[in-house]
């Protein structure tokens, strides 16, 4: 998994890509990105499947802050980034969220 950036000279945003490689869910039909930009909606952001099986998708977020997100697969299963920026406690359960730090 891998987090790249690219920020824009012309305003305060980051072009954000999200990937999560075939081996960290070689079996999934659908992954989405949930997190703090888009409500914690588990469908609301989707990623498109590669030809290699790699998921992937880029969401423009607002720059100057840290995100909190998880990946969805297959609607069930919650899973973190393994190359994310840090990683935070949801405050709800034992579990942590992966971080996207845009400051």
């Amino acid at each position: 998994m891998s987090l790249k950036k690219q920020f824009l000279k012309s305003k305060p945003v980051c072009k954000v890509t999200f990937s999560l490689p075939a081996e960290a869910a070689p079996e999934a039909d659908r992954v989405f990105v949930a997190g703090e930009f888009n409500n914690w909606d588990p469908k609301g952001t989707p990623m498109n499947k590669l030809k290699n099986g790699t998921f992937k998708t880029v969401v423009n977020l607002e720059t100057g802050r840290d995100y909190a997100f998880r990946y969805v697969i297959d609607g069930e299963m919650w899973e973190n980034d393994w190359a994310a920026d840090a990683y935070k406690s949801n405050g709800l359960t034992f579990e942590e969220n992966s971080i996207v730090s845009l400051s």
